[in-house]
């Protein structure tokens, strides 16, 4: 189901929107970096090319923006194999946000499928696991700071607090040593390959070229245990499949850089 949906959605029209919002994109440099990952297939050490990604989140004006040009993608015209019946179901209206809804909050409900479309849209598309989770390692001042048992602990403090309060808007907190904004604290967020963590059971797939987007190689284990954090992401986003949406889970653009 979901590499047909894959190919149906390859083959609608999708319309360019402004550039990103005042975050814009900020470049990073790649390196090799260390997963909390341990794949099957490969090491835990991973190759980061350098890659561009959004400063915050995609907001709900943002957003917006996007299904104004591209009207396939509004509440009530959207197909179900690209959205269940909740998405934007905090808006007041196909184009209207409404007071649960505030121009500068990160987006949420919104399906995997129309987050990809959005950074189609964009010439873009969303970050990897493996980009995300290169970018999620920084604090403030420092590249890795996954050691640091207080910085651990700050991330788990949002992850204990309820998700029926309202969203902040994006881009109160600090950057972190990249110049990225909320990358905690604010959202859950989509990835390219958000699937891709676990093994997929039926052999018959494994020279399916869409495995590394919905069945890739899976994560038999935690090369760090210790991270709760990454996998208590894992664990959320390979629990959904492309249609669903949350009242928690937002997303982000990522380029290539040439």
């Amino acid at each position: 189901m979901r590499r047909l949906a894959a190919i149906l959605l390859m083959a609608l029209p999708v319309a360019g929107v402004l550039a990103a919002g005042p975050g814009g994109y900020v470049t990073l440099p790649g390196g090799t970096f260390r997963s909390a990952l341990k794949y099957e297939d490969s090491n835990s050490q991973v190759r980061i090319k350098p890659f561009q990604m959004m400063r915050t989140p995609v907001t709900n004006a943002e957003f917006l923006a996007f299904v104004k040009a591209n009207p396939q993608w509004q509440r009530g015209k959207v197909a179900g194999v690209f959205a269940e019946n909740r998405y934007l179901s905090h808006w007041a209206g196909p184009q209207a946000l409404g007071p649960s809804a505030q121009p500068q909050q990160p987006v949420v409900w919104v399906s995997w499928f129309a987050a990809d479309a959005y950074c189609q849209s964009q010439g873009a598309r969303l970050p990897t696991w493996s980009e995300w989770e290169y970018v999620a390692a920084a604090d403030e001042t420092r590249r890795d700071a996954r050691r640091d048992p207080a910085w651990r602990e700050r991330i788990l403090n949002w992850y204990s607090r309820s998700s029926k309060t309202a969203l902040p808007r994006a881009g109160l907190q600090a950057p972190n040593t990249y110049g990225v904004q909320d990358i905690h604290g604010l959202v859950w967020e989509w990835t390219e390959d958000y699937s891709a963590m676990l093994v997929d059971s039926d052999n018959r797939n494994q020279g399916d070229a869409d495995k590394t987007r919905f069945c890739g190689a899976g994560a038999l284990s935690m090369n760090d245990r210790d991270n709760y954090a990454v996998l208590m992401r894992v664990a959320m986003l390979s629990s959904l499949g492309g249609q669903d949406t949350t009242g928690n889970l937002g997303f982000r653009c990522a380029k290539d850089v040439k």
